[in-house]
């Protein structure tokens, strides 16, 4: 959670998914994010405190690695969630522990400086970037 988690609150976003199956084994199963409603063309998951809502879809966009981050391509546009080192951790692991894939794989981003960060990417099952980052514990998020 963010230091202005009590101060700011949960996101909405909505993004496409090609089936029901891999998008609930991946949201629930691997990053353990608990389904809410749902019916036959779309599901809501608790995505760390915040609602996400995947929409079934069959038209995908190719991915633009345009963004430029402490020389690492990453894709752009990508949603994802700022956490606590300790949870950032648990979630690396969860993705080490189902030999997830990860399109940047975990690093440090800025070592030693004030916006130094634990960061890594994957792609989910429909082909929608994300990325799960911490501070390094400090409460600078959004430096």
């Amino acid at each position: 959670m963010t230091k202005n988690a009590s101060k700011i609150p949960p996101f909405h976003y909505s993004f496409k998914m090609k089936d029901h199956e891999s998008t609930r084994k991946f949201y629930f199963d691997i990053l353990g994010c608990e389904e809410g409603r749902s019916n036959e063309t779309w599901l809501d998951f608790d995505f760390f405190g915040h609602q996400v809502t995947a929409h079934l879809s069959d038209k995908f966009p190719e991915l633009d690695y345009c963004g430029l981050v402490d020389g690492v391509a990453v894709p752009i546009p990508h949603f994802g969630v700022i956490l606590s080192l300790k949870d950032y951790t648990k979630v690396k692991e969860a993705l080490e522990h189902h030999q997830y894939p990860f399109i940047v794989k975990p690093q440090v981003r800025y070592p030693g400086k004030p916006e130094e960060q634990h960061t890594l990417f994957i792609i989910d099952p429909s082909g929608n970037p994300l990325e799960f980052k911490s501070y390094s514990g400090t409460e600078n998020d959004f430096i």
